[in-house]
């Protein structure tokens, strides 16, 4: 009897060369059967989730500034389809303005995350996040809970 259980899809969208292979690090040491897939920009992004041959991912990490389409063009397009309604999406960005984080809780990201500077504190946020987005996924939007903290 084959009881393999489906490995947990994760999508990171992110420019920086260094911070992708750092998350993906950090990943594979939190869970080894996480998979895990990379874009650099939003197109990219976009062209994944559009791809049929690609199982959508359970959740996106997804940077704010990037070139060709930003984080916020992203996740307006991804919530305009009724087809990825079921993607928590995670806002991974360096940025900790008000502005940004009213702005993507307004257009429908689950939890907020500002990069951390050091390895161990990404690990922590990275795990915290991994089941933070899967709990709101499907709760009403709660601002004070939007905001992940350390």
């Amino acid at each position: 009897m084959n009881s393999q259980k489906t490995p947990f899809r994760v999508l990171l969208t992110d420019d920086d060369e260094d911070d992708r292979l750092i998350f993906k690090e950090i990943l594979n040491e939190i869970d080894k059967d996480i998979n895990v897939s990379m874009v650099i920009d939003g197109k990219q992004l976009m062209d994944f989730l559009t791809n049929e041959n690609n199982p959508l991912p359970h959740i996106i990490f997804l940077d704010l500034n990037m070139p060709n389409m930003n984080g916020i063009e992203c996740l307006n397009e991804i919530r305009n389809h009724e087809k990825y309604s079921d993607i928590s999406i995670a806002i991974y960005s360096t940025s900790s303005s008000k502005e940004d984080i009213d702005d993507t809780f307004s257009h429908g990201a689950n939890i907020y995350i500002t990069k951390p500077a050091t390895y161990s504190e990404l690990k922590v946020v990275l795990k915290k996040s991994l089941s933070a987005a899967h709990l709101n996924r499907n709760s009403d939007f709660v601002k004070s809970n939007f905001v992940l903290k350390l």
